[in-house]
């Protein structure tokens, strides 16, 4: 299960950093832009350590599922309150996914 949370680190890092580079063009938010490319990268990060140090995954997984777990935080009340898909919707889904994936993850190891 490792794997597949790592392989989903990496998506989910890309689409985190696209949307933020999204929301700068399209609304010219610089937060949308920092906070898209930190996260991604924070992803990256948790994904790479994964690859680095197999027998040891603890520190990728927290990794991930911290930066998924504060953007779940970020994302699920306002995609409650507003319905919409982009961006609160797909992420509040994407974030869901990885902390599930990292909480399995973690119970395998």
């Amino acid at each position: 299960m490792i794997h597949i949370t790592l392989v989903y680190y990496f998506v989910f890092a890309s689409l985190t950093q696209i949307g933020g580079v999204m929301g700068f063009v399209r609304a010219k938010s610089q937060a949308s832009l920092i906070a898209g490319l930190i996260s991604g990268a924070l992803l990256d990060l948790a994904g790479a350590l994964l690859v680095i140090f197999p027998a040891s995954p603890k520190i990728g997984l927290v990794t991930g599922g911290v930066v998924s777990l504060l953007l779940l935080g970020r994302f699920a009340p306002a995609f409650f309150k507003t319905k919409k898909l982009f961006p609160a919707g797909m992420m509040f889904f994407l974030g869901t996914a990885s902390v599930i994936l990292t909480l399995v993850a973690w119970a395998g190891i």
